[in-house]
């Protein structure tokens, strides 16, 4: 393999500018091979020691944020892209780069869908942030001109690649049993609702950080969902003039017969001793797995800042001789294993098909568009009618004949109206 793989960064806010753009400016710096030994692709490592990788744009809304992250990635690598801004920044992108190799989409929840189609229409493979969209219509959009074009659609689903979470995948899953039920947990600080996103109203927390962990349950067990009912909370938020859930509650049904209950929020205090709170568990027939993704035994306090508790799995320094930094962590893994299959259909010739087992699909992708999207009905209904004293009694139905949506509160108009068809293809 020889040649490189130009990318455009479209959205640099808290991960944007964070995680992605520090990825990209070691691969900028040193490639791709360094990182593999840890997503176990190190086999490749020599194939792909000669790409070289340049980040030649970052768009976002606004002139100030694009020049931002430019001007930090300048500083780690010496390399400075283009900034972009604007309404639409990635079509000014695609007009003077027609020829990019990769669009990372770290936008809003809301607007995936159009830079997403936008460069798969180009001939550019995506990498996106979760959920890779909010609708399943959308996801059908998605994964017919991924398939149609050859291009990879990788969707960062990082929590795959916690070292805890692949040693459950791998051993723990198989000694605990038949899966009976479970729960997943992770709990935002307060600070991303109100001050971080300026989206929230346009999201909750289950569609935002939920999907992580359906689709860690989804790749455990490669099961896929029957039904679900979800309800949320609107208290906190609406005191800071934000109409947005506070918490919601998902439990999903799968094909294999768990059930597993989701819990996201994000108005935890931000004087919370962790950057979020977050776990799992898995029950199973002949035992349990625990894993608290927050507090992994270590901490620390001093004089002044108080307790505190560190992920140190999820991204960190290494420093190098020269005193630098390399980013490394599962933060990066999902990253890492996207740019390889893409490299792998780029310089060696590979199909789509040949590289769909390395990362997170679109496929994999629509499985947690259909549960986000049927979730987000069924919570603003159970809303309404527990604000009307009516109960939480909506619930969705996953099938050969699509996502039905059953509500018994519409009986008045029908036996037939109890059931509303949302989606009428197999999911």
């Amino acid at each position: 393999m020889e040649g490189t793989i130009k990318i455009a960064l479209i959205g640099a806010g808290m991960f944007g500018g964070d995680v992605h753009a520090r990825a990209y400016a070691d691969l900028q710096r040193a490639g791709l091979s360094g990182q593999l030994g840890r997503v176990g692709l190190d086999e490749w490592g020599r194939e792909v020691a000669p790409v070289q990788f340049d980040l030649v744009a970052v768009a976002t809304r606004t002139e100030a944020s694009a020049r931002r992250v430019c001007a930090n990635f300048k500083d780690w690598t010496g390399h400075e892209p283009k900034p972009y801004w604007g309404e639409t920044p990635w079509e000014d992108v695609l007009q003077d780069v027609p020829d990019l190799d990769v669009m990372a989409v770290a936008t809003p929840d809301d607007l995936h869908t159009p830079v997403v189609l936008a460069a798969l229409k180009n001939g550019t493979h995506v990498i996106t942030e979760k959920p890779m969209c909010l609708s399943i219509q959308e996801a059908d959009q998605i994964v017919a001109l991924s398939n149609e074009k050859g291009l990879v659609c990788a969707v960062d689903m990082h929590k795959r690649y916690d070292p805890d979470h692949l040693r459950i995948q791998h051993d723990i899953s198989e000694k605990i049993g038949e899966p009976l039920y479970g729960l997943a947990m992770l709990e935002e600080p307060l600070e991303v609702s109100t001050s971080i996103f300026k989206w929230a109203e346009k999201s909750d927390p289950f569609s935002y950080v939920g999907p992580h962990w359906v689709d860690l349950f989804y790749n455990y067990y490669r099961s896929k969902p029957v039904s679900l009912t979800a309800v949320g909370q609107k208290k906190r938020l609406v005191r800071e003039g934000i109409n947005a859930y506070d918490a919601v509650q998902v439990r999903v049904d799968f094909e294999n017969g768990m059930s597993i209950y989701f819990h996201n929020n994000w108005i935890t205090p931000d004087d919370f001793e962790g950057p979020v709170n977050q776990g799992h568990e898995i029950v199973g027939t002949d035992g349990k797995v625990e894993s608290d993704q927050q507090y992994r035994g270590f901490r620390f306090w001093y004089q002044g800042s108080g307790s505190r508790s560190s992920n140190n799995h999820f991204t960190r320094d290494v420093k190098r001789p020269d005193g630098s930094q390399v980013y490394i962590g599962y933060g990066v893994d999902s990253i890492t294993v996207a740019l390889v299959a893409i490299c792998r259909v780029k310089f060696s010739g590979h199909s789509l098909e040949d590289v769909k087992a390395i990362y997170p699909t679109a496929e994999d992708g629509r499985i947690i568009s259909a549960i986000v999207d049927a979730a987000r009905r069924v919570r603003d209904l159970n809303f309404e009618y527990l604000q009307a004293g009516k109960g939480a009694t909506v619930t969705a139905r996953f099938g050969a004949d699509g996502i039905t949506i059953v509500d018994p509160n519409r009986v008045e108009e029908g036996a037939d109206a109890v059931f509303q068809r949302i989606y009428e293809k197999p999911i």
